[in-house]
């Protein structure tokens, strides 16, 4: 980042730099299942001063998950529903939105409607381009070729451990209006 290796660092050290990831497996990397959603938080949102004297302020870590939720539209019975009891999308939604109050310099999105309900990915990819036309640097690793194209400003395609040359999608204009 910046023209400084990254690879040798570990997460953490990543995190400080302003590095945010949402990874591909909801329930195995992005959630505990078991948890709920305000001690979820806290997986990733510990730089929002979630922790005093090294003891978790529930509190302000309570007030971080009602605002994800809240914020990215959550359907959830409250803070204290476990992540497993979510929906795939309405977890989804609550990673993504995690990930994005920690005002990354970088954003890291794998397969990010993967398995969710049409609402859902709409949802996330309106945030996403949101939050790249504001000028977030975003990176998406996805499958899905019409999700690349509305989110992404280049394009390169890793195949057999050969990364293409960066390519320019074309953004597909406004429909103009027969009174135009």
């Amino acid at each position: 980042m910046m023209g400084r290796d990254v690879g040798p660092l570990g997460a953490d050290a990543r995190r400080k730099l302003g590095f945010a990831f949402v990874p591909e497996d909801r329930l195995g990397r992005g959630a505990v299942p078991e948890m709920s959603l305000t001690l979820n938080g806290l997986l990733t949102g510990h730089p929002m001063k979630l922790l005093r004297r090294g003891l978790v302020d529930r509190s302000k870590a309570r007030a971080f998950a009602e605002n994800c939720i809240r914020d990215y539209d959550v359907r959830t019975s409250g803070t204290e529903a476990e992540a497993g009891s979510l929906s795939g999308g309405n977890l989804q939604k609550f990673i993504v939105g995690r990930e994005i109050m920690l005002s990354p310099k970088l954003l890291f999105v794998a397969q990010p409607t993967w398995g969710v309900d049409i609402g859902a990915a709409s949802a996330i990819r309106r945030k996403l381009v949101s939050l790249r036309n504001e000028g977030m640097a975003i990176l998406v690793i996805s499958e899905e070729l019409e999700e690349l194209f509305e989110l992404s400003d280049t394009i390169q395609v890793l195949h057999h451990g050969t990364l293409s040359p960066p390519l320019k999608p074309a953004r597909r204009r406004p429909k103009r209006s027969a009174d135009t």
